[in-house]
């Protein structure tokens, strides 16, 4: 476990629920990646991210399903691809991530809490 954190700081981190609208193979990033453009609602708007998750997903199976990112993280250039969330998941016992999401379906944009 690492260090513990007040509840001020845990407000902090805005993690926000999205779906996602486009996904597409990163040929450029160091490691396997996808493009993935994800719509938070009509507060956020869509933002760009880059994800690593390419063991357990196709693009395919991507498009459409609702995700929990970090929205207000500054912006992170990944070779030419601006990653404007990040996106959360969990490592599997192989060290492939594992998205994080809401077991239901919720409103766009929703903050974690």
């Amino acid at each position: 476990m690492t260090e513990q954190i007040t509840f001020d700081d845990f407000l902090k981190v805005d993690i926000r629920v999205g779906r996602v609208i486009d996904a597409a193979v990163f040929p450029e990033a160091r490691k396997p990646a996808y493009k993935l453009v994800i719509d938070f609602g009509e507060e956020i708007g869509t933002r760009k991210s880059s994800a690593q998750i390419t063991v357990l997903y196709t693009p395919e199976e991507l498009v459409g399903r609702l995700v929990m990112a970090v929205v207000n993280f500054p912006p992170r250039q990944i070779g030419p691809v601006m990653s404007e969330v990040l996106v959360l998941g969990f490592s599997d016992s192989t060290g492939n991530i594992s998205l994080a999401a809401p077991d239901h379906d919720v409103p766009i944009g929703g903050r974690l809490h």
